[in-house]
């Protein structure tokens, strides 16, 4: 609430300052920044001529009666208005254009940096609020590049075009226009302000609901499961109403702000006129004079009118780039060293943990590992169980490199992974996940996520070994099969099975298995057994597995409870010793046996 504070202080003080940010994307495109500014000048300096055709038609033409001279001067605004034609078509599209192309870069540059940053920023932002920034923020910087910007730009050279022309054609009713400038750009200013305010709340709020509406989409068979429809649309209800509430506030003000703009401008053209017509009449002015002011003055007065309405959509678009700009802002907390040490290479895959403690950064309170430490040599299997929650998968993630110990250090090949770039890193490791991720794309394309320049042959063959092409093949389009968004049209096993091909495919030197096994049936479970054993013999492989009969045949079991290594020994070793381990053997073995009974 404090942040909020302070950020809401900062807005009042200032206005369109964060679409600065937006002047480097605009300034690499400067051929067509420079072809739109050059036509909105051509089509402001058109429109400020016009008057001057109407004052000499009227002085000239009306008074001699000079029907030729009437006509040259209209076949003159024809003209004129070909070229006006001509030139807000060329200044629509180049702005138009460098708008789509401005948004295009900024949205690929955003995506960019939410791909670098570290999972400490995702464990405390949601993805759903990441993409409403990605879509609607960016769709209001459009707008502002695209068509917003523009007219602000266009109203400017042609309100104070406008104005000097007023100037330069009666000094003494320029005097009245001007004197109400003050009053106009005022509550401009004021207003603008809270529209600002306004509009980055609303947009906020907007988000918010996104993000609720995305996570629950995503989740909607749990959702129907637990019959939560009502409880879900009533929750998603009331945040739209609330972003509903915020939008008709920004939208108030801006409504608020045109209503005192026009109003000011027009009645003060309304008293110009009165005072021009006495000149008229008196004698110190021509009907043409007066006509050629007139028509300035309502060129500037349409361009502050204008200028207001643009004012508001740009400080929508300011609080949208705010937003963008802080997820450009976030710095990964895990970065490669300046000076990163290089990994031994052929690798080896040896793994080292030297007193180690972390805990996460949501939960500094509650260590998640107290002081652990082992060697895992170079092709060795090693197997990780205990209880939920005891640490074993924060062990996957310190390898990884997703965060950095508190204490102690975490070693690849002798060199601590802190020293190294996590990205050489991490293509030394193939992770084959509990909760297997799945895209919304073909089969081939799911596999070769694991090595995106794999060929055709590579994959199928990782296909085989992870035992995938035996459902793959039954499928009509086999490897071109569309599996639906999280692969929401395979089974448990069948996604697993295309993780484990995904890492057969990536062929690293270090293997780390998180409950790889746990969605398979016990013939499947077999079959990808028999590949993960032929996959894991030529490797380090790492084991998280709560199916003890899966660690049966590794080199070593380390047992972890609360963060501690408790117990280390080959599976026979620890059933003598009758401890942790032993437990919770024959716990299992023990449910084994009542559900075959209960078969």
């Amino acid at each position: 609430m404090m942040a909020r504070a302070k950020e809401d202080g900062r807005s009042t003080r200032r206005t369109l300052a964060p679409l600065r940010a937006l002047l480097p994307y605009v300034l690499h495109y400067r051929w067509i920044a420079a072809c739109a500014a050059v036509s909105l000048l051509v089509a402001a300096i058109t429109t400020l001529t016009l008057p001057l055709a109407v004052r000499r038609m009227i002085d000239h033409g009306f008074s001699d009666s000079n029907s030729a001279f009437i006509s040259n001067y209209f076949g003159m605004l024809v003209a004129i208005a070909a070229i006006l034609a001509a030139a807000s078509a060329a200044r629509y599209y180049f702005v138009v254009s460098l708008g789509e192309r401005v948004v295009a870069d900024l949205r690929r540059d955003v995506f960019a940096r939410v791909a670098t940053l570290s999972a400490q920023f995702f464990d405390t932002t949601q993805s759903g609020e990441i993409v409403s920034r990605l879509a609607a923020d960016t769709t209001q910087i459009k707008s502002a590049v695209g068509a917003s910007a523009s007219q602000a730009l266009r109203n400017t050279i042609l309100g104070v075009g406008a104005v000097a022309m007023m100037v330069v054609t009666s000094p003494k009713l320029s005097g009245l226009v001007l004197a109400a400038i003050p009053v106009i750009v005022l509550p401009l200013v004021a207003f603008g302000r809270s529209v600002r305010r306004r509009s980055r709340f609303a947009q906020d709020t907007l988000a918010a609901a996104s993000a609720y509406a995305g996570e629950q989409i995503a989740a909607v068979r749990t959702m129907q499961a637990f019959t939560n429809e009502d409880v879900v649309t009533s929750r998603f209800a009331r945040s739209v109403e609330t972003a509903y509430q915020a939008a008709r506030s920004s939208i108030l003000a801006r409504a608020l702000l045109t209503f005192v703009t026009i109003f000011i401008i027009f009645a003060s053209v309304v008293a110009v006129l009165w005072f021009g017509s006495r000149d008229v009449l008196s004698g110190e002015l021509s009907a043409g004079t007066l006509s050629q002011f007139l028509l300035y003055s309502v060129f500037a007065a349409g361009a502050l009118a204008a200028l207001s309405e643009v004012w508001g959509e740009l400080s929508q678009a300011a609080g949208a780039a705010e937003r963008l700009a802080e997820l450009l802002d976030e710095r990964p907390q895990i970065a490669a060293p300046s000076k990163p040490v290089a990994l031994p290479v052929p690798a080896a895959g040896a793994v080292e943990f030297r007193k180690v403690s972390f805990a996460y950064p949501a939960r500094p309170d509650l260590p998640a590992l107290h002081d652990v430490s082992f060697v895992v040599r170079p092709g060795e299997t090693v197997a990780v169980v205990g209880p939920s929650g005891a640490g074993k998968s924060t062990l996957f993630s310190l390898l990884m490199r997703f965060y950095d110990p508190v204490t102690g250090s975490v070693m690849v090949d002798g060199i601590e992974v802190a020293q190294a770039d996590p990205r050489e890193l991490r293509r030394r490791i193939a992770l084959v996940p509990q909760d297997v991720a799945v895209f919304a794309a073909s089969i081939r394309d799911n596999i070769a996520y694991g090595r995106p320049d794999a060929s055709n042959a590579e994959i199928e063959a990782a296909a085989r070994e992870a035992q995938a092409d035996e459902f793959v093949l039954r499928f009509p389009e086999k490897y071109d099969t569309l599996v639906g968004e999280r692969g929401v049209t395979l089974s448990g096993g069948q996604r697993q099975r295309i993780g484990i091909a995904r890492a057969i495919l990536r062929d690293a030197p270090i293997l780390l298995l998180d409950e790889a096994t746990s969605a398979l049936d016990a013939e499947s479970e077999g079959l990808v057994q028999t590949a993960l054993e032929r996959m894991m013999g030529r490797r380090t492989t790492l084991v998280i597995a709560h199916r003890l009969a899966t660690v049966l045949k590794s080199d070593r079991i380390l047992v972890l409870d609360e963060g501690r290594i408790v117990e280390e020994g080959t599976h026979a070793e620890l059933m003598r010793r009758g401890g942790l381990y032993a437990r919770l053997a024959e716990l299992q073995f023990m449910e084994s046996s009542l559900s075959r009974a209960a078969e």
